[in-house]
Order: structure tokens, then C-alpha cells, then sequence
């Protein structure tokens, strides 16, 4: 750990030039002291750094000084920058990881290639925490000391205690063979068994986790993405309510963030230019609230109860403001 440490701030000093020793302290997410020793330990291994005194000083490293990372070309280290630009790295607790490794990414450019890729990848910006509606979109927040423990049963196969609060349910704790993990939508799932079953669990859920000594009883090999359809597809079927609807195609986020999921979207043979989506949603009343919110934009072709809920709730409502007050 501290020997990433190191390196990393040995990147910092090169691609940022002088530093002082608060600024590299937040950036490292240690405190002021622990900064100060990780440079008395360069300078003792030989590497350049000195310390400037003074109103604008700080720390720096002698000039023409680097370290040699190569491999990358332009684009793939410009692939890699984007890629980090995400927020997936937040859902499963890696973000000060993401930064060092992007320092080295960096860091791993032909002189002449550097700022040109820095620069480029500021120009695409990848899952904003906003949509064009301005709404935010939040991330679930996610106990960093239980998703490293996680993350490590996760990698090294070992089996997994977690304290998990189910819904409509006192925490408890469970016992459990951990597959893999996912994220949808900066929503963390993590894929295990247990006592033989498939279960899925939510990230943000779990209060706590351990790392068991024992070997998790899995296959070697898994195909993730194929085992998170085949478990989308189970949720799918169970006490769910499936749902035709017509909607207007600049309401269809809207849809989307109600339902529980969309599984077919095609547009309609009409002049206006309306989608047919089958939309899946909790049950009934789910249903009826979901769309009652998208009013004339949307229509509710099947089943039959839930087009008469809305019928009965709009002469409900059309009966209440058709008289005087």
C-alpha cells in the first residue's frame, strides 16, 4: 500500500510540478505527517525531491527527472482516461485507486503525447451526475471498509459474511459464496450463492462484511454478463406486473425511471411517431402511479385492469373539477 503510495506522489510532483505538503496530503487522502515522511523515505531511495521554503514553496523534484512506464499509445491511453472519467469507480470503492492509476497512465506518455491527452479527454464527459432535465443522479453509497472486504472475497474466492438489511427486514447476517459484481445505473449488486441458490444482493444494503478463510464453493470460470440476464430474467418473472404502453418518445425517460424495467422498444406505425414498449413494473397500483404522472403522453394498451384503474381514476378527478366550487 504505501509503495503505490510512494509512486504516486512521485507522479503527482512530475505531472504538477511543486506541490506543498496539505495539497499532496488531500490528494493522497492521508494526513499532512504521513506526506512529509513518505518524502523523507524518496529521498533516502535516491529520488530527486527537495523542499523550497517560503510563502510559494513547497516540494518538487529535480528537473528531467521520471520514471519509466511505456506501452501506451495516444489513443489508448486516451480510451483509458475516458473510460475513468465514470462513476462506476464510486459504486465498488475504487476511486482513489482510479486516480493513481490515472496518474500513471499519464505519466506513461511520450513527453510530446501528455497534455495532448490530458486535454482531450476533458473533452468527453461520461455518465454526468445530471441529465438535460437537470435531474441528479445519485449514487448509492456504499461502506468503504465492507466493499474492500467484499472486493476481496470477490478476487481471491473466498467465502463472504455480510450484514445485510434486506427489505421489510431486520439486518441480519449471511453466509455467502461471492460470484462477481455489478453495477447498473451507479446501483452496486453483488452476485453470490448460497445454501446452493442464486441470490443477488444491493451493495448499499450491506452494513458490513468479512472476508472468510474458507474457499468459496464456485465454478472457475464465469460468464458475468450472462449470469446477471439470466438473474434479470428471474426478477422479471416473479410477482411483476408486464405492461403494454404507448408513450410519446420525449416522455420515454420518464417511463424508464419509474419502471422497473423496459424489455422491448419499437416505434409505432404512426404519423405522430409514438413507441410501443413493454414495460414491467411492481405490481398494479405501481403501474397506475407510474403512468398517471406521464397523463396524455402515454397509454396503457394491456391488461385490461390497469386501463380501467386509470378510466375510473381520470372520471374521478374529471368529476371533482367539473362542478363549481
Amino acid at each position: 500500500m504505501r509503495a503505490d503510495r510512494l509512486v504516486s506522489l512521485v507522479l503527482l510532483l512530475r505531472q504538477r510540478g511543486r506541490m506543498t505538503a496539505p495539497a499532496l496530503a488531500g490528494e493522497l487522502e492521508v494526513s499532512t505527517r504521513t506526506v512529509l515522511r513518505d518524502i523523507e523515505a524518496l529521498s533516502a531511495a535516491g529520488v530527486p525531491v527537495y523542499a523550497e521554503r517560503g510563502r510559494h514553496g513547497g516540494f518538487a523534484l529535480l528537473p528531467g527527472f521520471r520514471t519509466e512506464l511505456t506501452g501506451l499509445n495516444r489513443d489508448e491511453a486516451l480510451a483509458l482516461l475516458t473510460a475513468g472519467s465514470g462513476r462506476g469507480e464510486q459504486v465498488f470503492g475504487l476511486g482513489s485507486a482510479l486516480a493513481s492509476a490515472m496518474r500513471k497512465v499519464v505519466d506513461a506518455l511520450p513527453e510530446d503525447h501528455r497534455s495532448t491527452a490530458s486535454d482531450a479527454a476533458r473533452r468527453f464527459l461520461v455518465e454526468p451526475e445530471a441529465d438535460l432535465l437537470s435531474r441528479r443522479t445519485v449514487t448509492e453509497e456504499v461502506s468503504g471498509t465492507a466493499m474492500g472486504e467484499i472486493r476481496r472475497a470477490v478476487l481471491a474466492g473466498h467465502k463472504l459474511r455480510i450484514h445485510y438489511a434486506a427489505t421489510d427486514q431486520p439486518p441480519r447476517w449471511r453466509t455467502v459464496d461471492p460470484i462477481g459484481l455489478v453495477t447498473v445505473r451507479d446501483r452496486g449488486y453483488l452476485l453470490a450463492v448460497r445454501a446452493g441458490a442464486d441470490r443477488t444482493y444491493r451493495l448499499s444494503r450491506v452494513l458490513a462484511a468479512e472476508e472468510l478463510p474458507e474457499p468459496a464453493e464456485r465454478p472457475g470460470r464465469v460468464d458475468l454478463d450472462e449470469a446477471w440476464r439470466e438473474r434479470c430474467a428471474r426478477f422479471l418473472s416473479t410477482d411483476h406486473l408486464p405492461v403494454l404502453v404507448r408513450v410519446r418518445p420525449e416522455r420515454r425517460e420518464d417511463l424508464l425511471a419509474t419502471a422497473v424495467a423496459v424489455r422491448a422498444a419499437e416505434a409505432e406505425a404512426e404519423a405522430e411517431g409514438w413507441l410501443r414498449l413493454e414495460a414491467t413494473f411492481q405490481d398494479l397500483r405501481h403501474a397506475e402511479w407510474a403512468l398517471w404522472q406521464l397523463g396524455t403522453d402515454a397509454e396503457a394498451l394491456a391488461p385490461e385492469p390497469l386501463r380501467a384503474s386509470l378510466r375510473d381514476r381520470a372520471a374521478a378527478v374529471a368529476a371533482r373539477y367539473g362542478r363549481p366550487v
